[in-house]
């Protein structure tokens, strides 16, 4: 590294090789399954008018108040980059009509920017997977949305995860349910963590989530949702449940599981690792992989009509760190130029012969720099599955010898060999016939 050259910013993250292929799979297994749910493809600014979260996540959030990337442009609105994605959804659902379309699936990823301690697993440029359902009430919509998200950790082979659930109730209940607890937590204010007494006043559902040793001992005696929901949230949360199981959905109930924003109703969930497994081993225990609920509310606090909503979302890093290290996959063939070719059509002919293998889907490059002597032992480095030798032997002209992997991994050996006036037409079609001798 250059003395003087320059470095990259705190929190951020230069991704390549193995690590790159884990958060490629990630993705690609994303853009997968959320096709078989028919979930439409969106992309959406990385900025926005900082009103759009203010107003969505709200003003008392440590979100807004301390981890937004804001900074006014040169015409002097304020303006910040994305720091989740489902504010710029609603949005984007209220000004572009996407009403017209409800009920309305969707799916995206993409960079969002915290300025966050950075620490195992998070920074303040990361990347996240997203999924919402706009315009649908029913509990069937929640039983969807988490389904998605369970067959997406089991095809990424996530093992030793269970879906954490919780209701919030319908608006009554949760209204109920927050003054009942504003009078408990206010009888024991002098002895709860500092956060928590400022919480009180603010936000008091977040209490529940305290992980502060002097605030756990009161949640536990504190008032219980259930004792506060309606007939109707109480049906709503049995269908949510009774369709998770008939989807063969694992869950557990979490009591204390909340969302302290007041668009939030009935559903709140999140997948954590199971105590004790491999995924708890690397991330810990309580470290949430995927998280959500239903946001009833948001539209009418950006300004829309009442629009029932609910949607998930989950870190790219943090699911890549579970997949663990991908192989960066090896070629089908490498094709080596010997620097004894001289005469143009010669020199021409690994362009085409790797050309046209690619044309038909197989995985191929080049090595033609250095000295000749060295360039077979550097394709032979890459492991490729063949190695395709143009030479030029003196009685029969240009020729390209095929090497297949030995059965033991200790060298190539000769399986055919292909002279010029066969490049065109035998290369492609013999290379399906070649690849299976390799294996």
């Amino acid at each position: 590294m250059a003395k003087n050259s320059p470095q990259s910013i705190r929190g951020t993250q230069d991704i390549f090789g193995a690590d790159a292929e884990a958060f490629a799979f990630v993705v690609e297994t994303f853009e997968r399954v959320r096709k078989l749910y028919r979930f439409r493809r969106v992309e959406m600014p990385v900025f926005e008018k900082t009103e759009v979260f203010s107003r969505a996540i709200g003003e008392t959030t440590d979100v807004v108040s301390k981890e937004m990337y804001s900074f006014e442009d040169r015409g002097g609105e304020s303006l910040t980059l994305r720091p989740e994605f489902t504010a710029g959804i609603a949005r984007a659902y209220l000004e572009r009509g996407w009403q017209q379309h409800a009920p309305l699936k969707v799916a995206t990823h993409g960079p969002l920017f915290r300025y966050e301690r950075p620490q195992k697993g998070r920074y303040r440029q990361f990347h996240q997977i997203d999924a919402e359902i706009i315009g649908a009430g029913e509990p069937q919509a929640d039983v969807e949305l988490l389904a998605f998200a369970d067959q997406l950790l089991k095809e990424l082979g996530i093992e030793g995860v269970t879906l954490h659930l919780n209701t919030l109730g319908d608006a009554d209940s949760r209204e109920n349910w927050r003054a009942e607890l504003v009078e408990y937590f206010r009888a024991v204010k002098g002895e709860l963590s500092e956060d928590s007494q400022e919480r009180l006043e603010k936000n008091p559902l977040r209490i529940l989530d305290s992980k502060d040793p002097r605030d756990r001992k009161f949640v536990a005696e504190a008032p219980k949702i259930d004792d506060f929901l309606t007939d109707e949230a109480k049906a709503f949360f049995e269908a949510v449940t009774s369709g998770l199981d008939a989807a063969d959905v694992k869950w557990s109930r979490a009591e204390s599981l909340v969302r302290g924003l007041d668009y939030y109703r009935h559903t709140a969930f999140e997948f954590i690792p199971d105590e004790g497994s491999e995924a708890a081993s690397k991330l810990g225990s309580q470290s949430t992989i995927l998280g959500g609920g239903r946001y009833d509310g948001l539209m009418e606090s950006l300004g829309g009509s009442a629009t029932p909503a609910v949607g998930w979302a989950a870190g790219i890093e943090r699911l890549a760190m579970l997949v663990g290290e991908k192989e960066e996959p090896k070629a089908d063939a490498i094709l080596i130029d010997d620097d004894r070719l001289s005469n143009e059509r010669a020199v021409d002919w690994p362009i085409k012969i790797v050309s046209q293998l690619r044309k038909n889907c197989f995985g191929a490059s080049i090595v033609a720099s250095g000295k000749r002597s060295k360039r077979f032992e550097k394709a032979a480095r890459a492991e490729p599955k063949l190695m395709l030798l143009l030479q030029h032997k003196d009685y029969e002209g240009l020729i390209m010898r095929v090497l297949a992997q030995r059965e033991d991994g200790s060298g190539y050996s000769d399986i055919d060999v292909l002279h010029e006036a066969q490049f065109d037409t035998k290369t492609a079609a013999k290379m399906r016939g070649w690849l299976d001798q390799a294996d």
